[in-house]
This record gives structure tokens, sequence and C-alpha cells, in this order.
């Protein structure tokens, strides 16, 4: 998975290989708390930092689609696993 990181850890490529995204996705996943609850900003803020392709939509997604992270109906708030 350190192809995928920068010098400063941040993911800098998003892999092709499912296994690869998924590792990606739980690396991405310890930046965030347990049992506390953020605003969709606030990921989306998270995610900027830790990551240097401008697509932190994707990156939300599939910490959803993945399972480190649950979200409400509407979207507003997400909760790590």
């Amino acid at each position: 998975m350190k192809q995928f990181l920068d010098a400063d850890g941040r993911v800098s490529q998003w892999p092709a290989k499912h296994e690869l995204k998924q590792q990606v996705i739980a690396y991405l996943a310890e930046k965030f708390e347990t049992d506390k609850v953020y605003h969709e900003r606030e990921v989306n803020e998270i995610l900027k930092r830790w990551h240097t392709f401008s697509d932190w939509p994707l990156l939300r997604r599939s910490l959803v689609d993945y399972g480190f992270l649950t979200r409400n109906r509407d979207g507003t708030e997400y909760k790590r696993t």
C-alpha cells in the first residue's frame, strides 16, 4: 500500500485493484475517531487533508461502501464503525 502514499502519508493515487482500494480505505478510516459523529463537511475536511488527488467524494463513498463509516439516511452525519 505504501506505493499509494506520498512522503507525508497522504494518499496520492487511487488503486485499480479492489483489494488495494480496501487497504487504502482502511488506512483513511484510521483518521476518524470511533464513537464520534461527524458532519459531512467534517468528513470532507479530514479526507482533503489525507489525499492529494482531489476526489474526496469518491473516498467518502468508499468509506461507507466498504463499511468503515456509517451514515444517516440523509447523508449529513457519519460515524466510524
